[in-house]
């Protein structure tokens, strides 16, 4: 093993292992305040199901990538190859809802009290399990759906994922996953930018209207509401720029039939930084 593998295998392995305490850490957590108190708040179950999602990709990815990368190679069957697949699909895009889900919420908590979205918020905080649980079972729904309708008898390229070496199909398979997953992901992101940018914008106008009242009373603390708008905004933010970075890549892999080494391992650790980091951001902030 080279360097720069040995370089690899350890981003992967320090990822894998940080994104495995991380998340189960917090997802133990969430449970044991759930059993003291019987009641957890809106934005809590939302991110329960944000780390379980999370979990799911560092299981699925995390693990397999760094098991290949010091040694382990093709380990899988077809069967247990396209169950991982399917994970890792099913984790990704979970993970994109909910997080929209939770941004979306919190601006309109934080709405002002003459805005037409107001009356939204109440109902909205009713039926936040079901709008999860919507999430989750459309994209479970969809998945098996674009990995049955991917075969053809063309083939047109092999990719060797490491773990295990996958055919790709020549067909309706692509167009059908771009619309089925591809479309999707891309309107929960515009949605995610939209329910950011509205808050920020609220944050910005409550900051100006109680500046003078901070300068007459000289202090300077920090709503409940504000705190919680930030840390979801940061969380907003990291998973935009990580979620970003990771689709750029995989589609300049898929589209243009680029396997650089250093372009699919950097697509992996970029797909697996906010899986991994963002426990430990909740933990400070």
């Amino acid at each position: 093993m080279d360097f720069w593998n040995l370089a690899i295998g350890f981003i992967y392995l320090s990822q894998t292992t940080a994104g495995i305490l991380g998340n189960f850490s917090l997802i133990f957590y969430y449970v044991i305040l759930y059993w003291r108190e019987n009641t957890l708040k809106p934005t809590d179950w939302i991110l329960i199901h944000i780390l379980t999602a999370n979990a799911l990709i560092i299981l699925s990815t995390g693990v397999p990538q760094t098991m290949a990368v010091w040694g382990f190679k093709h380990f899988l069957n077809d069967f247990g190859c396209q169950l991982l697949l399917y994970i890792q699909g099913l984790g990704r895009s979970v993970s994109i809802g909910t997080t929209c889900l939770l941004s979306v919420f919190q601006a309109l908590t934080i709405s002002p009290r003459k805005s037409c979205w107001k009356h939204h918020k109440v109902k909205v905080e009713k039926i936040t399990g079901y709008h999860v649980s919507l999430i989750w079972i459309l994209f479970i729904l969809i998945f098996p759906y674009s990995f049955v309708n991917s075969g053809s008898k063309n083939v047109t390229i092999k990719r060797d994922l490491g773990y295990y070496s996958i055919v790709v199909w020549d067909g309706i398979g692509p167009s059908l996953y771009a619309a089925l997953v591809v479309c999707p992901e891309v309107f929960i992101s515009v949605l995610l930018v939209w329910s950011s940018g509205s808050m920020i914008f609220i944050l910005y106008r409550h900051k100006q209207r109680l500046q003078h009242i901070r300068s007459t009373h000289g202090s300077s603390r920090k709503s409940p509401e504000s705190r919680v708008t930030q840390n979801i905004l940061i969380l907003g933010s990291t998973f935009l720029a990580f979620h970003t970075l990771s689709s750029i890549l995989r589609g300049y892999i898929i589209f243009l039939y680029n396997h650089n080494w250093w372009l699919v391992n950097t697509n992996r650790i970029a797909s697996l930084c906010f899986p991994s980091f963002l426990p430990f951001v909740l933990i400070y902030r």
